[in-house]
């Protein structure tokens, strides 16, 4: 007998990169209101891995990773990249984003980022949004990365801050599985 499983809910993260605090600071209010409540919010980390955003949002670059409490159905991602790509051009100067907005998701399994550009390793989810799993997760090794995984995510700063949100993670799955 054919017997289709959802997968469990999903823990929803976010990364940014901005050059001014306030930036960050409005744009996590308006998430808060949107999302809810934040379990985790990561240091303030340089962000000179790339001169990708240079031109754009001047330097220096500042990198931030928070996690909402309230897991969610994957299936709700491809919405809420539509919303961070309209608050990315809410705060907008002249065409030039003054924060990048970069959500994606946390299972036991990967981290998986959304983003509008296509490549070979990505997935179409709907709406011109495409789903890359950028990590995976390895018992008693911790996260690992791909050779197409950004330079930034391969540090152990980066996994570290994963390794936390995938505790609280397991956490709540305990929790909501009772």
């Amino acid at each position: 007998m054919l017997k289709i499983l959802l997968p469990p809910k999903v823990k929803f993260i976010c990364g940014f990169i901005y050059r001014e605090e306030k930036y960050y600071k409005l744009t996590l209010k308006m998430m808060k209101k949107l999302w809810g409540e934040i379990d985790l919010e990561s240091e303030t980390i340089n962000f000179n891995f790339t001169a990708y955003y240079t031109e754009e949002m001047g330097s220096p670059l500042f990198r931030r990773f928070i996690s909402f409490k309230n897991l969610r159905n994957s299936e709700e991602f491809v919405n809420i990249k539509l919303i961070c790509i309209k608050l990315e051009k809410k705060f907008s100067i002249g065409g030039k984003r003054r924060i990048n907005i970069d959500p994606g998701y946390l299972t036991l399994a990967n981290l998986v980022l959304l983003t509008t550009k296509n490549f070979y390793h990505r997935i179409h989810l709907n709406k011109g949004i495409y789903g890359e799993v950028t990590l995976r997760y390895i018992s008693k090794v911790g996260f690992s990365d791909f050779n197409w995984t950004y330079p930034d995510f391969k540090t152990s700063q980066y996994k570290d801050i994963f390794l936390k949100i995938r505790n609280i993670y397991s956490n709540q799955l305990k929790i909501s599985l009772k």
